[in-house]
C-alpha cells in the first residue's frame, strides 16, 4: 500500500484564498507518510482554469527538488477576477509516487487600477454632517438577469464597514478593511455573494463607522488623522451562464441615511437604539424617500490593495463564569478570562429600556469593578430596546478589553441576572493556532495560557500594545520582542506581512522608523523599537522560509541601518537621540519608566544585532557587495562597543542585568570575556534572590542567555519564582493574561499608577520562546529555515518540572518534543514531519541504554546517526514518531517538586472527593496549590523521592478536611 500523500496545500499561507492581487502566488504543501525517513525528491505542480485539469495552463512536469514551501507560480500572466485551480503530487526517496493532492484554488482580485469602475462615495455633506456620530447607512437597488453563474463583491471603506445584501449580512469579517497606513495603502475585501443574489430585484447596503480612519486615536483625543469624511467604494461583478458580465458600482446614484447606531468608537464603545432600526433597508422595495444623496469622494484608487492578512472575526464564544453584587452595589458579570471582544446578550422588555454595559479588566482590593487604568477610554455599550419580543444584540464597530462587565438597566429578574442571556465573543485576527506547550507545573501551564490570550487580545489587525485603554497602537518594540513566540503559537505569516508593509510605507525618508505602525503619534527611531524593521522580517523568514518577504523588506531593513549609521559623530556607536531604553526596568530611578542601562549601551547593542541580521539577509539574497559592506560594519560596531563598554579585565562597564543579557544575546563579547559576562549575570540574579530587574529590552532574552551559557538552573528558578517580580507573581494573583507591569496589582491589592497599567500587554510573554525552545526543547537549526532541520534538545532535570511537551504545526507539518522523567527512567517522544530531519540530544543518556520503541538504536528504523558525547547521546533521525527511553541514573534530578506532589495527591479519587466540596467556590485553582504549599502536609513526606503511602494519604485527607476555612478564604 502506498501511504505517500500530499495534504494541506496552501497558497500564500492560506487555504483557497479568495481575492489576492499577487501576480506570482506561491504554493506550499505538507506530505504525509507512515514510513520513517521520508524525503521529497521531486514534485509536479499543475495550474488550470478548470477543475478537471484537461488543459493545464502551467505544468512543471516531474521537477527534481526537495522544496515544498513557497513554490512560485511560473505560468502565463494571471488575469483579474479569475479562479485558478492547482494540485500537486510528489515522489520520495523510496521511489514512491503519490496520488494527486486534493484540488485547491486561489482566486485573483483586481490587479490594475483600471479594473476599478466604481468611485469612492460619501454621504452628501450638505445633507448629512460628516462629523456626526451616528453610523452611516448607504444603499442601492438594482436588477439582474436570469442565469447567474457567479458573483463577487470587491469593497472597502475609509472608516470601518459592514456589508449587507438582500437583507443578510455578507461574510463574517469584523472591522473591515482593517488598519493600514491609509494615505498609502487601503486593503479591500473580496466576497463570494453568488448564493445571496436574486434574479430580478436586489439591494445592497453598507454600514460605515469612523473606525481607525477618523475616530479617536491615542491618548490625546486626536480625531480625523487620515481624513474628515467616511467613504466607501464597491463593485459587484456578476457573471451569467452565457458568459456575459454585469458590474454594479458605487456612484452618485446611491442613497444614505443614519439608523440605530447613534455612536460607535473603538475606545469608547457603541450606543444602539433599536427603535431607530430601518427594517428592510438592505432589501429591494424599501422606501428610501427620506434618505439623502451621496457625492463622489475624491480619494485615489492607486493605493488599493487586496486583503493581505487574516480578517478579524469572532473566533470563540465563552460563557460567563459568574455574576455577583460588588460592595458598591454594582451588578457585575465575571467572564472568568481577560478577553478582547464583545458581549452579546438577549433581552425582552418594553420599548425604551436602556441597558448599559461597562467593561473593565480587574476588581480593586475591595472587590469593586475598577476602571481607572482605562484612562479616557469609556468601553461602554448601550442598547435601547424596541419592545418587540426577544432582542439579540452585540456591538458591531468596536471592541473591548475586559474580564468584568458592570450591567445597568437590564430588566430585573426574580433570581437576579440570568447568565444564560449573556455570552462573550472573542475577537482577533483569525490566525490558525500552531503551537502548544504544557508541563508538570500548573502555574507555568497557566502562564502559557496567559501568553496565548495576550497574543489573541492584542493581534486585532495590528500587533497592539494593549486592547483596553486609549492607546491600542502598533508599538514596534513590543512586536519585535514577541514575534518569535507569536509565530510559534499562531500562523502569523499574513499578519506580519501586512504589518511590515505598513512599516515600510510609514518609514521616514531618512530611514527612521516611527514608534508605532501605523504611525499616528509623534516620535520615531528609538533603538529596539525601530529595529522591528530588521528583526521582524528576519524572524518571519526563520519561521516560514519566506524569502520573498525578505526581498520586499530589504530596502527598509537597509534604510534603518543607514539611518543609525548617520547618527552622531561616530558611525560605529549610537550615542545620540531619544530612546526608550530598557523600558519599565525595575532598576530605574524613582518615578521613572527608564531602566538604569544607559541608552547608548542599548542603542549600540541593537545596532550591532540588526546589522548582523541585515548581513544574514544579504547572504540569503545573494547581495555580495552588501555582504562585504555589512560584515565590515558589524566588526567595527563590535570593536567600538568593546572599547566603550567592556573593561580591560573583561567586566562590563554597565552593571545591570540587561547590559549583560544584551552583550551575551547579541554576541558582543569576545569568547574569553563571554564566560566572565555570563558569570556576572548569574551573580546579579543570585544577588537579587533569584529575581529579575530587567524591562522590555532585557526580559525577552534573560532566560535564553542564562540557559545557553551554563546557568539553566538559574533560568528555571527565575521562571518558577512566584514572588514579585516574576512571571508567576501575576499568575498567583489570578492573572489570565500578561501584565504590563510586574506588579500591576501589588501585594496589598493596590494598583500601579493609572497612567499606564494594562493587564493585557503581551511583551513579557516573550518568555514563551524560551519555554518552547529550551524547556521542551523544540527548536530549529537556523541555517535551514522553517524547521527544515529540526533541533530537539530538551533541558531535562531539576526539582520543579518533571515533564514538558511542545507541539508546533510548522510549514512542513507537526513537530512534537515531549519528555517525562520519573525516578527510574527518562522518556523522550519526538514527532518529525516528512521532508525534514531532526537532530535529537538526549541529556545524560548512554548509548547502550537508550531504547527506541523498545529496540536498540542500531535496529531502529529512521535513526540515521548516533553518537555518545560527554553528557548526552546525539541522534539524527528522519521523519516519523519516535519514543526514546533510558535509565535515569546519569545526573537528572527527579525529586518531586511541591507542585508535582500536590498534583499526585489531587489525582487520587478520595482526595478529589474531599476537594470537590471546596473547588466550586474557588475562582483560581492555582491559588489552591499556592495555599497547599504553605500547609504542614508538605512535611509529612520525609523522603522527597518517595511515593505517598496509604497511611500518609489518609493523614492528608484528614488535614484537607480541616482546611475548609483556608479554602474558603482562597475562594473569596
Amino acid at each position: 500500500m502506498n501511504n505517500l500523500r500530499v495534504s494541506a496545500i496552501t497558497c500564500e499561507y492560506r487555504t483557497n484564498p479568495l481575492g489576492i492581487d499577487i501576480k506570482k502566488p506561491r504554493v506550499s504543501w505538507i506530505i504525509e507518510s507512515e514510513k520513517r525517513g521520508t524525503l521529497q525528491k521531486a514534485y509536479q505542480y499543475q495550474v488550470s482554469l478548470s477543475k478537471d485539469f484537461t488543459n493545464p495552463i502551467w505544468d512543471t512536469s516531474y521537477h527534481l527538488s526537495d522544496q515544498s514551501l513557497h513554490i512560485e507560480y511560473g505560468g502565463p500572466e494571471l488575469i483579474s477576477s479569475t479562479r485558478y485551480y492547482y494540485r500537486v503530487k510528489v515522489w520520495d526517496n523510496f521511489g514512491r509516487e503519490s496520488e494527486w493532492s486534493n484540488t485547491a484554488w486561489w482566486e485573483t482580485a483586481l490587479f490594475e487600477t483600471s479594473d476599478w469602475k466604481a468611485q469612492w462615495v460619501t454621504p452628501n455633506p450638505n445633507e448629512l454632517d460628516p462629523s456626526s456620530e451616528p453610523v452611516f447607512m448607504l444603499r442601492r437597488e438594482f436588477d439582474l438577469k436570469d442565469g447567474i453563474a457567479s458573483a463577487r463583491i470587491y469593497a472597502t471603506g475609509v472608516g470601518v464597514y459592514e456589508l449587507h445584501l438582500n437583507g443578510e449580512r455578507v461574510g463574517e469579517d469584523l472591522l473591515a478593511p482593517g488598519w493600514t497606513s491609509y494615505s498609502k495603502r487601503i486593503q479591500y475585501q473580496t466576497y463570494d455573494v453568488t448564493s445571496q443574489l436574486n434574479e430580478n430585484s436586489n439591494a445592497i447596503g453598507v454600514m460605515l463607522a469612523d473606525g481607525w480612519y477618523k475616530g479617536n486615536l491615542a491618548w490625546e483625543g486626536d480625531r480625523n488623522l487620515y481624513g474628515e469624511n467616511r467613504g466607501v467604494i464597491l463593485q459587484l461583478h456578476v457573471i451569467y451562464l452565457d458568459g456575459t458580465e454585469e458590474i454594479i458600482i458605487t456612484d452618485d446614484k446611491w442613497k444614505a441615511s443614519t439608523g440605530p447606531i447613534l455612536f460607535s468608537e473603538l475606545y469608547h464603545g457603541e450606543t444602539y437604539d433599536a427603535r431607530l432600526e430601518q427594517k428592510g433597508w438592505s432589501q429591494p422595495g424599501f422606501n428610501e424617500t427620506d434618505w439623502k444623496g451621496v457625492v463622489v469622494h475624491k480619494l485615489p484608487l492607486t493605493n488599493l490593495v487586496a486583503q493581505e492578512n487574516n480578517p478579524t472575526r469572532v473566533t470563540e464564544v465563552i460563557k460567563p463564569a459568574s455574576v455577583f453584587i460588588t460592595p458598591a452595589g454594582d451588578t457585575v458579570i465575571d467572564m472568568g478570562q481577560n478577553m478582547v471582544g464583545r458581549i452579546r446578550f438577549t433581552v425582552s422588555d418594553s420599548a425604551g429600556t436602556k441597558i448599559t454595559l461597562k467593561h473593565a479588566e480587574v476588581l480593586d482590593k475591595d472587590g469593586n469593578i475598577y476602571f481607572g487604568n482605562l484612562r479616557t477610554a469609556k468601553q461602554t455599550v448601550q442598547y435601547i430596546t424596541k419592545g418587540e419580543g426577544i432582542e439579540n444584540y452585540a456591538p458591531i464597530f468596536t471592541f473591548q478589553g475586559f474580564r468584568y462587565v458592570k450591567v445597568e438597566g437590564y430588566p430585573s429578574q426574580e433570581n437576579g441576572l440570568a447568565l444564560e442571556n449573556f455570552i462573550g465573543e472573542v475577537i482577533h485576527s483569525d490566525m490558525t493556532p500552531t503551537g502548544d506547550f504544557e508541563c508538570s507545573n500548573p502555574m507555568v501551564d497557566q502562564l502559557q495560557q496567559n501568553i496565548k490570550w495576550g497574543q489573541r487580545g492584542n493581534f486585532v489587525d495590528v500587533p497592539t500594545d494593549c486592547p483596553q485603554r486609549d492607546e491600542r497602537l502598533g508599538w514596534t518594540g513590543d512586536a519585535q520582542v514577541f514575534i518569535r513566540t507569536a509565530l510559534f503559537n499562531y500562523q502569523g505569516g499574513p499578519f506580519f506581512t501586512k504589518w511590515l508593509r505598513d512599516l515600510e510605507a510609514d518609514q521616514l525618508p531618512n530611514g527612521g522608523v516611527p514608534f508605532v505602525i501605523p504611525n499616528v503619534i509623534e516620535g520615531d527611531s528609538s533603538a529596539a523599537w525601530g529595529d522591528a524593521a530588521v528583526i521582524c522580517p528576519w524572524t518571519v523568514y526563520q519561521s516560514y522560509g519566506d524569502k520573498r518577504l525578505l526581498e520586499e523588506q530589504y530596502s527598509s531593513m537597509k534604510a534603518w541601518i543607514e539611518y543609525i549609521r548617520a547618527q552622531g559623530n561616530n558611525e560605529y556607536l549610537w550615542d545620540t537621540g531619544f530612546h526608550f531604553g530598557d523600558w519599565l526596568a525595575l532598576d530605574s530611578k524613582e518615578d521613572s519608566y527608564y531602566g538604569a542601562t544607559p541608552n547608548e549601551f542599548v542603542a549600540t547593542a541593537y545596532y550591532a544585532y540588526s546589522t548582523k541580521l541585515l548581513l544574514h539577509t544579504a547572504i540569503v539574497l545573494n547581495k555580495t557587495e552588501d555582504e562585504k559592506k555589512y560584515s565590515q560594519l558589524l566588526e567595527q560596531i563590535k570593536k567600538h562597543f568593546r572599547d566603550e563598554f567592556i573593561t580591560p579585565t573583561g567586566r562590563l562597564a554597565v552593571s545591570t542585568q540587561t547590559a549583560h543579557v544584551l552583550t551575551l544575546m547579541f554576541d558582543l563579547a569576545e569568547e574569553k570575556v563571554r564566560e566572565r559576562v555570563a558569570h556576572d549575570l548569574n551573580q546579579l540574579v543570585l544577588d537579587n534572590d533569584y529575581h529579575l530587574t530587567t524591562g522590555f529590552v532585557g526580559t525577552p532574552y534573560l532566560n535564553l542567555v542564562l540557559s545557553a551559557n551554563g546557568y539553566h538552573e538559574t533560568a528555571m528558578k527565575l521562571l518558577l519564582q512566584e514572588t514579585y517580580p516574576s512571571w508567576l507573581y501575576s499568575v498567583s494573583k489570578g492573572a489570565t493574561t500578561i501584565w504590563e507591569h510586574w506588579d500591576g496589582v501589588k501585594e496589598d491589592g493596590s494598583f500601579w499608577s493609572d497612567d499606564m497599567n494594562s493587564f493585557n500587554h503581551y511583551a513579557y510573554g516573550a518568555i514563551g520562546e524560551w519555554m518552547y525552545r529550551v524547556i521542551a526543547g523544540l527548536d530549529m537549526d537556523e541555517t535551514e529555515p522553517a524547521y527544515k532541520r529540526i533541533l530537539i534538545q530538551p533541558r531535562i532535570g531539576g526539582k520543579e518540572i518533571t515533564r514538558a511537551r511542545a507541539a508546533h504545526e510548522s510549514m512542513y507539518g507537526r513537530i512534537v518534543s515531549a519528555w517525562n522523567m520519573t525516578h527510574e527512567e527518562v522518556m523522550v517522544e519526538v514527532e518529525v514531519p516528512v521532508n525534514t530531519k531532526a537532530t535529537i540530544i538526549l541529556p545524560f543518556a548512554k548509548l547502550e541504554e537508550v531504547k527506541e520503541n523498545g529496540m536498540p538504536l542500531l535496529k531502529s528504523e529512521g535513526v540515521q546517526e548516533f553518537s555518545q558525547t560527554e553528557k548526552a547521546v546525539s541522534l539524527v533521525v528522519g521523519s516519523g514518531n519516535y519514543r526514546f527511553v533510558y535509565k535515569n541514573v546519569h545526573g537528572l534530578n527527579s525529586n518531586y517538586s511541591q507542585d508535582t506532589l500536590v498534583l499526585d495527591l489531587l489525582g487520587n479519587e478520595e482526595t478529589t472527593r474531599v476537594l470537590e466540596k471546596y473547588v466550586p467556590r474557588i475562582s483560581n485553582p492555582i491559588g489552591v496549590l499556592a495555599s497547599l504549599r504553605k500547609q504542614p502536609l508538605r512535611k509529612m513526606v520525609k523522603d522527597p523521592n518517595a511515593r505517598v503511602t496509604e497511611e500518609e494519604l489518609k493523614d492528608l485527607i484528614d488535614e484537607l478536611n480541616s482546611l475548609e476555612m483556608n479554602f474558603t478564604t482562597v475562594g473569596q
